[in-house]
């Protein structure tokens, strides 16, 4: 074996088994992207159901390719959904229940001039959070086709797009096969080639002749000629090898031998990527019945090395593979024996290259219990894909554990001011490893329900600011009581505390005037500072001063004051975002070091908003300055990378003291 390659090779001429299936769909989901306005239907030529996508992806704008391309794509091809928005778009799998866990997952692609500019775009496609491939066409009317063959931790598979500037990501179909758990033997392999050898050009072989919906297209060879069988090529039952779905009977039954009853079949194939690792499976019938003076006899050389230990004599109608793996381009030789009377044959071949995914997926009970909450309160926002992964494409509002050897779990949820109506919903219960939940400011009605005080790592609780009305848990309240949870439900006028009345109208007495009263001076300040700002704006200003000028305005009283850090630097005192303290609709708080001072480093996110963010805090931070306000340490300005640093406060702020003051009232109350 050449010392430049590694060759690993073994013989299983061995008959198989054909896995009995039921003719159903039950394991597939087959959609047609894009399709819309027209109903879901069967496939007429492979009674394959397509429905719609709008179920699947929440983004997305649907087409129709041009008329001109239509008479030569089937049906599924005639629509796409196209993604001009965003960086990333996901299209969210669920799995019907099933023992296995291993999925083909097939996507494909044809432009057909959808969007009217013949300019054939170029975008990646990821599988969960690990990159698949690139989508390049080689004209309007080709079909790209991606297949991969994967073992899932979950339920779910998301397969997204990815924007590469180089032209709008789009998609025609997308389908999944749900496979035997042992499948092809190992558990992430993309598909190369598979090949039915004799089959007539122009045709292809897919379901419901064979059941998994493999997709088999011709090979052929002038130097080869076809011969065929339409009876059931048959498998041996003695055996039982579940690791290989063998080709259909109508797949077995066309083979190609020499044209030349002297020559060999000679088959080349160069992978994508050299440094893959290949399985190349190849199938072997006996097609003729041969008479007693014949023999057919001949053996198999990958790369120069003999593959089998003995000579192959493939039997008469029956089913048998050879596989070879490997690490280099495939040159195969099948050379029939001294003693052959017969050349070879090839009935049919597949070939596979390794994957090197992590899959690093969501915890599966946490991502069932975020997509209901998502359903139950409809949130678009960049809710697509995987909540946790990849980290640069975090759901908003969420922050998640990553241990090494675990699947990453929630532990973070903010959806304060995110105009949510309705009951709390009940997949929260799912985020068994929640610290922070966050569900302020919004109109959630109803009971609070039992199972927040279930939810053991929860030390953040806020739910003021709603219509919720009834009992609080009395956990809840024995948590806070213990100093395991900040408990924050103020502004729930319905709301009350266990062993009160809650139509006691006298029970808030001693609480409010209170409140009040520590509230009125951080009300003052406010109205002062909002005072001063009408006041600065009240004062003669040029009015040809553009907005941009305003803006420079701001960077240069920015400039004199404070200190500016480059993305780099912030990076680097937040070690590389480490600890989150914070997060809001437009921003994300995180905890910092400049030498031995503390900071909480606010980074802006790139939208318009954000934006805006930056110019309203430091417009106002830049020129006011008071012992009661933050002060500003610093800021970001790199490029899309915006940051405000401030100094930190280790005891929180005053709206959590005020919380603090709250929780401790109602206490006393219950206690009287």
């Amino acid at each position: 074996m050449e010392g430049h390659f590694l060759f690993l090779m073994f013989h299983l001429s061995l008959t198989l088994p054909i896995i009995v299936r039921a003719q159903n769909q039950s394991g597939f989901i087959s959609i047609d992207c894009g399709l819309e306005d027209e109903p879901n239907y069967t496939d007429e030529t492979t009674s394959i159901y397509y429905s719609s996508d709008v179920n699947f992806t929440n983004s997305g704008v649907s087409h129709s390719i041009s008329s001109k391309y239509k008479a030569s794509l089937d049906r599924q091809f005639w629509n796409v959904r196209s993604f001009p928005d965003g960086t990333r778009n996901c299209y969210t799998l669920v799995v019907p229940q099933v023992s296995s866990k291993k999925y083909l997952v097939r996507a494909r692609f044809a432009y057909g001039n959808y969007d009217g500019k013949d300019s054939l775009p170029e975008f990646d496609i990821y599988l969960g959070d690990s990159w698949w491939g690139s989508v390049v066409f080689q004209d309007a009317s080709s079909v790209v086709t991606k297949e991969i063959i994967y073992a899932a931790s979950s339920n779910y598979a998301h397969v997204c797009l990815f924007n590469t500037a180089k032209g709008t990501p789009f998609i025609s179909v997308l389908e999944l096969r749900v496979l035997n758990s042992e499948a092809y033997l190992v558990n992430f392999v993309e598909l190369l080639a598979r090949f039915d050898v004799g089959l007539q050009d122009g045709e292809i072989i897919r379901y419901p002749d064979d059941v998994y919906d493999r997709i088999w297209t011709p090979y052929n060879s002038n130097e080869w000629t076809q011969i065929d069988n339409t009876l059931t090529i048959d498998h041996d039952a003695t055996t039982s090898f579940d690791f290989l779905p063998l080709p259909p009977s109508i797949v077995m039954g066309t083979a190609a031998i020499p044209a030349n009853v002297n020559d060999n079949i000679e088959f080349h194939f160069l992978p994508k990527n050299n440094a893959s690792t290949c399985y190349v499976y190849m199938f072997f019938a006996e097609l003729q019945k041969l008479q007693a003076n014949q023999i057919r006899e001949f053996n198999i050389f990958v790369n120069g090395d003999i593959l089998n230990n003995a000579p192959i004599n493939p039997i008469y109608l029956q089913n048998a593979y050879h596989l070879a793996i490997i690490e280099n381009p495939l040159e195969l030789w099948i050379n029939k024996t001294s003693g052959s009377t017969l050349p070879p044959l090839l009935n049919a071949i597949e070939i596979y290259m390794t994957k090197n995914f992590s899959l690093s997926e969501t915890y599966q009970t946490d991502v069932d219990g975020i997509i209901n909450v998502k359903s139950i309160y409809g949130i678009k926002r960049n809710w697509q894909g995987d909540p946790c992964t990849p980290l640069a494409y975090l759901w908003d509002g969420l922050n998640c554990s990553y241990a090494e050897s675990d699947s990453p779990r929630i532990i973070y949820l903010n959806l304060s001011f995110s105009g949510l109506i309705g009951n709390i919903a009940p997949g929260i219960s799912n985020l068994q490893s929640i610290e922070y939940l966050d569900l302020s400011n919004n109109n959630l009605t109803g009971a609070v329900p039992e199972f927040l005080s279930q939810l053991r790592f929860l030390r953040v609780l806020n739910l003021e600011g709603n219509q919720l009305s009834g009992t609080i848990p009395m956990q809840l309240i024995v948590n806070s009581e213990n100093g395991l949870l900040e408990f924050i439900f103020g502004g729930n006028p319905s709301l009350c505390s266990p062993g009160s009345s809650c139509n006691n109208k006298n029970g808030n007495k001693v609480v409010v005037p209170l409140v009040a009263s520590l509230g009125g001076a951080f009300m003052i300040l406010v109205i002062t500072v909002i005072s001063f700002c009408i006041y600065k704006r009240r004062q003669p200003v040029s009015h040809h001063l553009s907005k941009q000028n305003a803006y420079y305005k701001i960077r240069e009283e920015l400039e004199s004051n404070k200190q500016e850090f480059t993305y780099a630097e912030v990076l680097s005192m937040t070690r590389n975002f480490e600890r989150v303290v914070g997060k809001g609709g437009f921003a994300t708080v995180y905890h910092g070091w400049i030498d031995d001072t503390e900071v909480a480093v606010k980074m802006l996110s790139p939208s318009a908003q954000g934006y805006l963010q930056f110019q309203a805090e430091a417009k106002l931070l830049a020129v006011v300055h008071h012992k009661f306000l933050t002060a500003l340490i610093g800021y970001c300005d790199d490029g899309e990378n915006m940051a405000l640093i401030y100094e930190y406060m280790a005891n929180g702020d005053l709206a959590k003291h005020l919380s603090d003051v709250l929780i401790i009232c109602i206490k006393r109350l219950n206690s009287q």
